[in-house]
């Protein structure tokens, strides 16, 4: 595939995974209103239009051909408004639409993986088609023109099989597909209307160059906006409605679509035939014609009506872009690349031996500040709310909701919290697990058990997101039957990962052996959990990002998991330190406090291992100069400082010879090669380069703990 098809195909898929999630949570909003508004069917069919004209653009048949059908049904739906709906009709027709989504999802998914789509949707349109023909049958307008037809035509009356696969008539479906696509008020036989590429920027000389590329060819033909070359301002209009092209015969059309086809910056084209031409064949028949075909207009008040809801819309169409992640990613790299060349020029030696420096230091402090800027911008690019992710566990809940026949409400809190583009991908299936444990056995499992305990029927899940300084805190909380302590130490004891005796654990440490690997509470393997498998993929993919994982619960009252994530992976707040000769770097995120102790104030385990005792807790005492083997003269406690660290469950001390400073770094992968020494296993996470041009490691305070435990065992 060239890079022309690449690109398309990547524009495809981003706005079809758009329009998806949006469509999503439009049904979800009116399932739980239990009714459909007329903007909710609207936006329904506009969603299926660009779905439909896109996929068949791109060739992909099974999505094309349910889009298409969905399409269908709504034209019917707001033809004959709501009120041709019963509530019988809205339940199935809610069913029939979430699983028309995740049809058309699972096909996206196939064109994402490059795996062939499916070569038969039929038994879904077949669907589509029958519920369209039971409202068709079942709405008043239906038997009012079924009557009519039984006393002028009993001829027609007597074939009914068209409405199977016609059940709005071709006419009335052109035009409102004319009045959906906005279509300037001409009687052309034809309208081509034309979108650019995004952002591509000055539309409307665009369209004047291809209004002068047509009539070189010789075409005879009408456009709208008709003072695209004069008005800047008409760039607007093209980008929102599109711009039209108006053609007297079917050949001239083709003609201009062979064209078009060659043209750079045309993202979509549409043909529509006009009926309305048909019906008014001259101006002079013109008031007959408006008489003769009510439906054209009735629906006259219908292209103008969207106009207001689609120019709120307009800004944040015109002030986005959509951009490569691959080039933020190149991006972000380069910057960095600035900034640690911009801090190794200002404390070059050779720099520092010159006599006048008040100038150069002047300009280097501007330098600095307009580097700084450069990376809070590049930075802030790549940050996106968490809203996408939450606003998918509403669907989660819901499919639950109808398989557990459980009254759960989701909460959502904080969806507009933002975090690096690459974490928020990496926290979805997290949060889905987590999600899932919740309604599955979290939830009681009638209303009965919730009245009894004294609460609400309806239980609630709460999903909550917020910022502190350097990291993002989200919870997922329920208000269910909470962890039985006992029922986790007893089904730990059975599966043989106890480490000690029972009654030595703590309430922590009992929720914290819901995170080990092969561990359920669940009896019963069902189609959500009993599995053993989930919470122990949570907390290896919250660690792999540089989170952690927590868990609170009091029984009868619920249950609540925290994830503490960083909100990026890209640039540290670190505090540098010197061992011997070698500077390490600690995350700020991970570092509680930093003091000295005297020699009378470390005590020794049963093993011979030093202990400190600080705010009346003890913690073990690392020395990196012995993990690492680092020759150093700084090697009495009192000589140097400890460092309180924590990530996780692991709480403990590291000496050091001294503390450097703290500063915002640029973290560095390790080299591949490495990858063979497990050197992350030793708690090393990454590196940075200082101004000096030497290397900081950056420690993995998590791994590091670990890895002296392996030493000295």
């Amino acid at each position: 595939m060239d890079n022309g098809m690449d690109n398309m195909l990547d524009m495809y898929l981003f706005e079809t995974n758009s329009l998806l999630e949006q469509l999503d949570e439009l049904l979800i909003e009116a399932e739980k209103a239990g009714d459909f508004t007329v903007d909710d069917v609207n936006e329904i069919f506009r969603i299926m239009h660009t779905i439909k004209g896109s996929s068949a653009m791109m060739e992909f048949s099974s999505l094309m051909q349910i889009a298409h059908r969905i399409e269908d049904l709504f034209f019917f739906i707001r033809e004959n408004g709501l009120d041709s709906l019963d509530s019988s009709h809205k339940s199935t027709l809610f069913d029939l639409m979430f699983r028309s989504t995740d049809m058309l999802r699972a096909e996206v998914s196939k064109v994402e993986n490059n795996e062939p789509l499916s070569d038969n949707v039929d038994h879904l349109t077949q669907e589509i088609n029958s519920f369209l023909k039971k409202i068709s049958d079942d709405s008043p307008t239906a038997a009012v023109e079924k009557n009519h037809s039984d006393h002028s035509s009993p001829k027609e009356a007597a074939q009914p099989a068209p409405v199977v696969s016609t059940p709005v008539s071709a006419t009335s479906l052109d035009e409102i597909r004319l009045d959906v696509a906005e279509c300037p008020e001409d009687l052309a036989a034809f309208f081509l209307r034309i979108f650019f590429d995004e952002g591509c920027g000055m539309e409307n000389l665009r369209a004047f160059m291809l209004i002068s590329a047509l009539k070189e060819s010789g075409l005879e033909f009408g456009y709208y906006p008709s003072d695209v070359e004069t008005n800047s301002q008409s760039s607007g209009t093209i980008i929102e409605k599109g711009f039209f092209l108006t053609f007297q015969t079917r050949e001239e059309a083709d003609s201009a679509i062979s064209q078009i086809n060659n043209m750079n910056n045309i993202r979509s084209y549409e043909l529509i035939e006009n009926p309305r031409a048909k019906a008014a064949p001259s101006t002079e028949k013109k008031n007959a014609a408006a008489v003769s075909a009510p439906s054209a207009g009735e629906s006259t008040p219908a292209i103008s009506s969207p106009a207001p809801g689609n120019a709120h819309q307009m800004p944040s169409k015109q002030n986005l872009i959509s951009v490569n992640l691959a080039k933020l990613d190149n991006l972000v790299a380069i910057v960095g690349e600035i900034v640690i060349t911009e801090s190794m020029v200002t404390s070059s030696p050779d720099i520092q031996n010159l006599k006048n420096l008040d100038s150069f230091l002047k300009a280097t402090r501007q330098l600095r500040k307009l580097t700084d800027d450069l990376q809070d911008i590049v930075m802030s690019l790549r940050m996106v709310p968490v809203s996408g992710v939450f606003q998918k566990m509403n669907r989660i809940v819901r499919d639950m909701k109808q398989k557990l026949k459980k009254d759960v409400r989701l909460t959502i809190i904080g969806e507009n919290t933002e975090v690096d583009k690459s974490i928020v991908d990496s926290i979805g299936d997290p949060i889905m697990h987590i999600v899932r444990n919740s309604m599955d056995h979290g939830i009681e499992e009638t209303a009965e058990e919730r009245i009894a305990a004294g609460k609400d029927p309806q239980g609630e899940l709460t999903l909550s997101a917020s910022h502190t300084t350097n990291e993002v805190i989200i919870t997922i909380s329920d208000d269910g039957k909470g962890v039985n302590p006992a029922g986790v130490l007893a089904k730990a004891k059975k599966n043989g990962i106890l480490t000690k005796p029972e009654s030595e654990y703590s309430q922590k440490e009992i929720l914290n052996l819901l995170l080990a690997p092969g561990f359920s509470t669940n009896e019963v393997v069902t189609e959500f959990s009993g599995r053993g498998v989930g919470m122990d993929v949570v907390k290896k993919n919250v660690e792999n990002i540089g989170g952690t994982i927590s868990i609170s619960s009091e029984l009868g009252k619920g249950m609540c998991t925290t994830l503490k994530i960083p909100l990026t992976m890209a640039i540290v707040d670190g505090m540098e330190i010197s061992v011997g000769k070698s500077v390490f770097t600690i995350p700020i995120a991970n570092i509680r406090q930093s003091f000295k102790v005297k020699n009378e104030e470390v005590i020794y385990d049963t093993e011979g291992n030093e202990i400190v005792r600080c705010m009346n807790q003890f913690y073990p005492i690392i020395r990196i100069h012995r993990l690492y083997n680092i020759e150093t003269e700084i090697t009495s406690i009192e000589d140097g400082i400890l460092v309180w660290v924590e990530s996780g469950d692991k709480s403990y001390c590291l000496f050091v010879d001294e503390l450097l400073g703290e500063q915002q770094v640029v973290v560095k992968p390790l080299p591949v090669f490495l990858n063979s020494f497990n050197i992350k296993d030793s708690g090393i996470s990454g590196c940075t380069i200082l101004g000096d041009g030497s290397i900081s490691i950056i420690l993995d305070v998590l791994n590091l703990y670990a890895a002296s435990q392996n030493q000295y065992y």
